[in-house]
């Protein structure tokens, strides 16, 4: 299964910028993934802010339409569908499928669905989306709290993990889609996620 996802993963040449995330371990230790195999990943955004105003989602949506409509009279309908969907599937299949991939030394594999020991919870706390205008750009930058839990039990969380402005964007190219910007974000947070589990194990 691991390699079937890498092998996606691969596909879409996922390159991601270099600039460093900032993971800051808030409580707990890295013990209880010695010998674990999968990992359920799931994501909240509940309470996720946007750009430094810190918008709520509804308010961060609304302001996505007026921009559409502004630009693309009829658009912002097809935007919001997208949006939807990448809210509730591809972030998160961003995020396990980078995390699987780069999870070389734990050999962890990030899953969406199936029974597991333990659950990791992806916390969206702060997403700002970045713009694209051709030669000028300005990537994504995503903020998550990554709890695991014990999956029986998730109140009982055993890792808290802060993970500080992942940047969302292709190295020298650039994302058009706003939408595609912050799911690199996601693949960014995933990929430092799995080397720090390795180099923690």
């Amino acid at each position: 299964m691991k390699k079937l996802i890498g092998t996606a993963a691969t596909s879409m040449l996922i390159v991601t910028l270099g600039f460093a995330q900032k993971m800051k371990v808030i409580s707990g230790d890295f013990s209880f993934l010695e010998g674990q195999e999968t990992i359920m990943t799931q994501l909240d955004f509940s309470e996720v802010t946007f750009y430094n105003e810190h918008l709520t989602e509804e308010q961060y949506v609304d302001r996505r339409i007026k921009e559409i409509e502004e630009k693309e009279p009829g658009e912002s309908a097809n935007w919001v569908k997208d949006w939807e969907s990448f809210k509730n599937e591809h972030f998160l299949e961003k995020f396990t499928a980078i995390a699987t991939e780069n999870s070389d030394k734990a050999n962890l594999t990030f899953v969406t669905e199936g029974s597991t020991p333990y659950t990791l919870i992806v916390k969206a706390t702060w997403i700002y989306p970045g713009w694209f205008g051709g030669v000028m750009k300005q990537h994504a930058k995503i903020s998550t709290l990554l709890h695991f839990v014990e999956s029986g039990n998730p109140d009982n969380v055993l890792l808290a993990i802060e993970a500080d402005k992942a940047p969302g964007d292709i190295a020298f190219v650039g994302i058009p889609n706003t939408n595609d910007r912050i799911a690199e974000g996601f693949a960014k947070t995933g990929k430092s996620l799995a080397r720090l589990i390795d180099k923690k194990l």
